[in-house]
């Protein structure tokens, strides 16, 4: 079973620019017994977009549902269990956006699609291949 978890930028990118995801990561997800994004993700685009770094955030947010039917995709809850393992990871690195993808992939049991490099180096999550 290939249960896939999407990094907010491959959110965007599947969005707004696909040929940014490389052919065979898109070809794992359309083959994928499941696809989830975050509802962290949404507060991600939230932020950036009130802070003026994603202008086009806004018009993602106001069509998230018809995206994740589009991708397949369902939203993945955030949960105490989620929040905790996020604040407790020994991992040095203070997004805390990544960290709570990273603790949601780990507790689930999914695949992290990314290509976030601090977080494909990171070896406590299991990420898929971006060829």
């Amino acid at each position: 079973m290939s249960a896939f978890l999407l990094d907010t930028h491959v959110v965007l990118w599947l969005a707004t620019d696909p040929e940014r995801v490389p052919r065979a990561v898109r070809d794992d997800l359309a083959a994928a017994d499941s696809v989830v994004v975050s509802a962290a993700s949404s507060f991600e685009i939230a932020q950036k977009t009130r802070l003026g770094r994603l202008p086009h955030g806004g018009r993602v947010l106001t069509r998230w549902q018809t995206l994740m039917d589009l991708m397949f995709a369902t939203e993945l809850p955030l949960t105490s269990a989620h929040m905790r393992l996020a604040g407790e990871l020994a991992w040095e690195h203070r997004d805390p956006f990544d960290r709570m993808l990273v603790a949601q992939a780990q507790l689930d049991g999914l695949i992290l699609v990314t290509a976030d490099r601090r977080i494909l180096e990171y070896p406590e999550v299991s990420c898929a291949d971006w060829v």
